[in-house]
C-alpha cells in the first residue's frame, strides 16, 4: 500500500515507512492519484526506495505507468560507491530515444506529396516486430558500432558531423565492450540496424503549431508552421537481448532481498556490475547509430520527392534524447557534490541553461526536450529549468504515457478502423499492423497537454512549442 502526502498543486511525497531508503515523490495531479493504474506504479517506485546505495529520493514524472520492476516515467539515483545498478531501472529497450529533425519547408509545401513522402520513408525504413535493415552488418562492423555509435554511422556515409554535436553524448558512451556482449545479442543486432520496429515507436511527420517562447525558439531553429521530424525508436531486438541476459544473471546471484525480484541488481564495482554498464552503453551506441541511419533514410526520401538536397531543405538535428538510459553524474546530495549512477527509466535529462552537457547553441536557454504525445494529438519541445536539478535529478517526463494497457485497447478498440478515424482528423497513417494501431489510439494515452502543464507547474522544464502530426508511419 503506498501512503501519499499532498506536497503541492501537482506534487505528493511517499514518505520513508516499512524499509524505504529514501523517500518517494511523484509530480502528478489528484486525478492521477487517486487513478487505480497509477497506484500500481507508485507501489514499483515504493519499491525502488528499498535499493542498496539509493540517495536523495526516487521520482516519478507524470507520465508514470507500469513496467518491469522500475515503473515507466521512474528516476532513482545510486552512490557509486556502495549502490548498485539495476537493469529494471534501464529498461529492455536501452536508449530507447527521441530524435528532432528541423525543416525549411511549410505546411503549404508538403500538403500535396505528403502521401508519396510517406509511402518513400515507408518503403526505406523498415518498420515492424523483427523488421530487419537493408544491409547486414559483418562482426567486424558490428564491434565498430557499439564502441562508436553514432559516429560510426556518420563515418560511414550515413550523416554529419553537426548531427553529433545536437545529439547527447554526441551519440556515443566509451567503455562499451563487445566482449561483454552474448552471441544470440549480436546476432540479433546484426540485421536490425537502421529500422524502427513496433509497439510505441513511431515515425511523424508534423509541423510548428505554436512557439511559447520565442528566444528559445529562435535558439532552437523551430518557426510555426515548419515542418519537422519525429522519430521514435531504440536498439531493438539487440538491446532487449542485453537486459534480458543480464536480468538472468544478476537473478541467479540473488544478492540482494527486495520486494520485487523484477528489481534484480549488482553492486556498480562488481564484475558483474560492470560488464552490465559495459553492454548497456553497447546497446546504447546500438541505437544512436541506428537513429543516425533511420535520420539519413529520411533525408533520402525528402530528396526524392522534392528533387533537393537534405542540406537546400534545411534538414538538420535539432536533438536527440535518450530516455531509457543510466549515467553517471555528479548531483548535490545534502549540500555535497556526489558521483551517483542516475536511471532514467522512460524519462527524459533535463538540463538547465548554463550547463556544459549542453550544446554550445543552445548553453544559454537550456536543453531541448523531446516530449511526443499520440499521433492523433501532438507533441512538445520543452527546455530544461533549474527546478530539474534538485527536485528531479536533472530530469522530466518522456512523453504523454500509457493509460491503457494494449490488452484494454484492443478491447476497447474493437470494431474500430484506427485508421480512417486519424484520416478524418487530417492526420495519414501508414502501418502494417491494423493490431497495433488499435493499441496505440490515441485514447491509450494521457492527455499530453496536462502532462507538460505538471512538468511546468514543478519548474522541470517549460514550454518552448507544440507540433501537430501530418503523417504517421507506425510499425
Amino acid at each position: 500500500m503506498v501512503t501519499l502526502k499532498k506536497k503541492g498543486k501537482s506534487c505528493y511525497e511517499l514518505p520513508r515507512e516499512n524499509g524505504m531508503m529514501v523517500k518517494g515523490v511523484a509530480f502528478i495531479d489528484k486525478r492521477m492519484a487517486a487513478d487505480t493504474g497509477t497506484k500500481e506504479a507508485l507501489q514499483q517506485l515504493k519499491n525502488v526506495t528499498h535499493l542498496p546505495g539509493i540517495r536523495g529520493f526516487a521520482a516519478a514524472m507524470p507520465d508514470i505507468h507500469y513496467g518491469y520492476g522500475f515503473p515507466i516515467g521512474g528516476v532513482a539515483a545510486t552512490d557509486i560507491k556502495n549502490g548498485v545498478i539495476s537493469p529494471g531501472g534501464v529498461g529492455y529497450d536501452i536508449n530507447c530515444g527521441v530524435r528532432a529533425v528541423r525543416t525549411n519547408l511549410l505546411t503549404k509545401d508538403v500538403a500535396s506529396s505528403l502521401d508519396r513522402l510517406l509511402t518513400e520513408i515507408y518503403s526505406n525504413v523498415p518498420a515492424g516486430v523483427g523488421s530487419k535493415g537493408s544491409f547486414v552488418l559483418s562482426e567486424k562492423d558490428e564491434k565498430k558500432v557499439i564502441e562508436q555509435g553514432a559516429l560510426w554511422a556518420v563515418n560511414n556515409g550515413y550523416g554529419e558531423g553537426p548531427d553529433l554535436e545536437h545529439c547527447e553524448n554526441s551519440g556515443s558512451f566509451t567503455k562499451a565492450d563487445f566482449a561483454d556482449v552474448s552471441t544470440r545479442a549480436r546476432e540479433r543486432g546484426r540485421e536490425q540496424l537502421g529500422t524502427l520496429g513496433a509497439g510505441n515507436h513511431f515515425l511523424e511527420i508534423c509541423y510548428v503549431q505554436e512557439v511559447f517562447d520565442r528566444d528559445a525558439g529562435d535558439a532552437y531553429g523551430i518557426y510555426e508552421d515548419r515542418v519537422m521530424v519525429l522519430l521514435h525508436t531504440g536498439s531493438r531486438g539487440f538491446g532487449y537481448q542485453i537486459c534480458d541476459d543480464y536480468l538472468k544473471k544478476m537473478r541467479e546471484k540473488r544478492l540482494f532481498d527486495l520486494p520485487d525480484p523484477q528489481l534484480s541488481s549488482i553492486y556498480i564495482g562488481d564484475k558483474l556490475g560492470e560488464q552490465y554498464i559495459s553492454a548497456m552503453k553497447a546497446a546504447a551506441n546500438y541505437a544512436w547509430a541506428n537513429r543516425q541511419i533511420i535520420t539519413h533514410l529520411i533525408r533520402k526520401s525528402f530528396e526524392a520527392v522534392f528533387k533537393s538536397s537534405y542540406g537546400r531543405l534545411g534538414m538538420s538535428v535539432l536533438y536527440d534524447v535518450s530516455h531509457n538510459i543510466a549515467r553517471f553524474e555528479k548531483h548535490l546530495i545534502e549540500k555535497e557534490e556526489v558521483m551517483l549512477c542516475v536511471h532514467r527509466k522512460g524519462a527524459t535529462r533535463a538540463f538547465p541553461k548554463g550547463s556544459m552537457e549542453i550544446p554550445v547553441a543552445y548553453r544559454d536557454f537550456g536543453q531541448p526536450v523531446l516530449i511526443p504525445g499520440d499521433m492523433g494529438t501532438g507533441s512538445f519541445i520543452l527546455k530544461g529549468e533549474p527546478g530539474s536539478m534538485s527536485k528531479s535529478f536533472g530530469t522530466t517526463c518522456h512523453g504523454a504515457g500509457r493509460v491503457l494497457s494494449r490488452k484494454k485497447a484492443l478491447k476497447i478498440a474493437k470494431g474500430r478502423n484506427i485508421k480512417r478515424e486519424l484520416d478524418r482528423k487530417g492526420i495519414t497513417v501508414l502501418s502494417n499492423s491494423q493490431r497495433t494501431l488499435k493499441e496505440e489510439m490515441p485514447e491509450a494515452y494521457k492527455d499530453v497537454s496536462v502532462i507538460v502543464d505538471i512538468v511546468e507547474e514543478n519548474g522541470l522544464a517549460s514550454k518552448v512549442a507544440k507540433l501537430v502530426p501530418l503523417g504517421v508511419i507506425k510499425g
